[in-house]
């Protein structure tokens, strides 16, 4: 007896990180591990842009479009699904059929990834061709087609690891994947900076072989973080087994098979459907702004490459905040509609709109407002970045609102309603995306303003008949995350009037990069205190988080 205490003291040492999550805190840890992810993913563009500089930007950004669409083919439906069948089974207490779920999922997705591997080696040539079409003077159909080959090996690794994230998730243990995504992106920026950086400099081979080097960090993270989590699988097994209830139905592989492919498929509709905006993009931003706004073909692949690649790695950081609490909501709201609780689905449906608000919104409002000092930070000077990256960073807001909601709607089983909310925001992206580039460029403004506008209009529209679809067939009712969405709109714009005063003091336009950053660090803690000290006064922080962290902060005040 004594021997066993001694040994669940030491397991309990050994590995603080398999914990059961709440929602709440379970999103703050999910948040908070692709929040880092992202910042990694944000801050190694400063060497890897001067590396390979805006001309390997765009060679880059083609590869990562194509990539995103087959990866969700391949992958990005399953882990979410696997997470809320786990969830489901083990609610109810089915431990076979939850360890056969695991089992057949893993097979489904290698068996995916493999197909979506042999189309892409076997169809990159043509995939080039149908994204420069006669264009010359930039990239060529021959480095693109490279590019999009080697990239294409990182999808035979990525189905099986988003397998072992979705167990994980659907049995609430919320740290282990968070720390496998941190080990992925620290392994793929290494490859990335280290790699282009010696293919270019070093070795002096052609910019084309560097970007194809840079590509290839995708699947040795992959890899990297595949091995952590079988790793902490192994040493974890008992801390997935539940107490069984009742006599577990005999559930068959094949309805668990027919289970993963009606949940995945919404999923994975997702994800292609956000990947046809970028693709979208790609094949009329470059033509569009030659042919219709005056730009030559080395200029309108500058806007590109910033659409596809610079300006969206800060988009990406507003963008994972919804992606952490969408994968704690998950396994929690499953739970709660398995249950029948209608009172808890609206209380988290709510939460969950709430935190995305006070997260988002501030973050999204600060670096619009800092635009020129940022994008120096990272890029060095330009003529189109800062503008770009002002209005652009918007599309990470919306877009995040809207996966939140239409995930929701997924989990609810409503796949008719996310079809068409996903459906009519592709559909207004392709009619606007041409049409508003030549009415911004007749307007006088900058025409690729169209592209983004185009690109909120369709989120916006999205959002908007999702919400409205849960208000009427499933009762929600937004009244606190309206009067939360007033509260934090009013606390970010007290937050960007103290900004604007400030900057009566201190100019934000300068030329140093290093002074940039102080500026920037300057702006942020003080904009931060604002946001934070005000909507914590007014009861905000208490409205969105529930009692429990504001019960947490005061004891930390009462220490201090």
């Amino acid at each position: 007896m004594k021997t066993k205490r001694i040994n669940k003291k030491r397991n309990a040492k050994e590995d603080k990180t398999m914990i059961k999550n709440s929602f709440v805190k379970g999103a703050f840890i999910s948040t908070l591990g692709i929040v880092i992810t992202k910042i990694l993913g944000i801050l190694y563009v400063i060497p890897f842009h001067a590396v390979i500089g805006e001309k390997g930007g765009a060679l880059y950004g083609y590869a990562y479009s194509i990539y995103l669409v087959f990866m969700s083919l391949s992958s990005a439906g399953i882990p979410l699904a696997i997470s809320k069948i786990i969830s489901e089974y083990h609610t109810l207490g089915y431990s076979n059929a939850k360890k056969r779920a695991f089992i057949i999922g893993r097979k489904i997705a290698l068996l995916l990834g493999f197909i979506c591997f042999l189309i892409l080696i076997l169809f990159a040539p043509i995939l080039a061709r149908f994204i420069l079409g006669d264009l010359t003077g930039g990239n060529t159909i021959e480095d693109v087609t490279f590019v999009i080959r080697v990239i294409a090996s990182a999808i035979l690794v990525v189905p099986i690891l988003s397998i072992y994230r979705g167990y994980f998730e659907g049995h609430r243990f919320m740290s282990p994947p968070s720390v496998s995504q941190v080990v992925e992106q620290v392994v793929r920026v290494l490859i990335i900076v280290l790699g282009s950086f010696l293919t270019l400099k070093v070795f002096n081979l052609s910019l084309t072989t560097a970007v194809g080097v840079a590509v290839f960090g995708a699947t040795v993270g992959a890899f990297a973080s595949y091995i952590y989590l079988v790793d902490k699988n192994k040493k974890n097994k008992d801390k997935f087994l539940e107490d069984k209830k009742a006599n577990e139905p005999i559930i068959t592989n094949k309805q668990i098979f027919k289970k993963i492919v009606i949940y995945a498929v919404p999923f994975i509709m997702i994800d292609i459907f956000k990947s046809l905006y970028s693709y979208v993009d790609m094949v009329t931003v470059v033509k569009g702004l030659v042919k219709h706004a005056n730009f030559s073909v080395e200029n309108a692949e500058i806007i590109m490459s910033m659409l596809s690649t610079w300006g969206a790695k800060f988009a990406m950081i507003i963008l994972s905040i919804s992606t952490g609490v969408i994968v704690s909501l998950i396994p929690n709201l499953t739970k709660s509609v398995i249950e029948e609780n209608q009172e808890d689905v609206n209380l988290k449906i709510n939460q969950t709109l709430s935190i995305l608000f006070y997260l988002m919104i501030p973050m999204t409002v600060g670096i619009s407002f800092l635009a020129k000092p940022a994008w120096i930070v990272f890029y060095g000077h330009s003529h189109y970045g800062p503008s770009v990256l002002a209005y652009f960073i918007f599309t990470g807001l919306i877009s995040g609102m809207f996966t939140a909601a239409i995930t929701i709607i997924q989990t609810l089983k409503d796949y008719k309603m996310v079809f068409i909310s996903l459906f009519c925001g592709v559909v207004v992206k392709v009619l606007l995306n041409t049409k508003l580039i030549i009415a911004f460029y007749k307007m006088g403004l900058p025409a690729y303003y169209g592209v983004i506008t185009a690109t909120i209009i369709a989120y916006l529209l999205s959002f908007i008949i999702c919400l409205i679809a849960l208000k009427v067939k499933y009762k929600i009712n937004y009244e606190s995350s309206i009067k939360n969405f007033i509260d934090i709109l009013f606390s970010t714009m007290l937050m960007l009037g103290g900004l604007y005063i400030v900057k009566v003091f201190l100019p934000i336009s300068v030329s140093s990069r290093l002074m940039n950053i102080l500026i920037i660090a300057i702006y942020s803690i003080i904009g931060g205190s604002i946001y934070l000290l005000f909507t914590y006064k007014v009861n905000i922080v208490k409205n969105v988080f529930g009692n429990k962290l504001d019960k947490f902060i005061k004891k930390r005040n009462v220490k201090n």
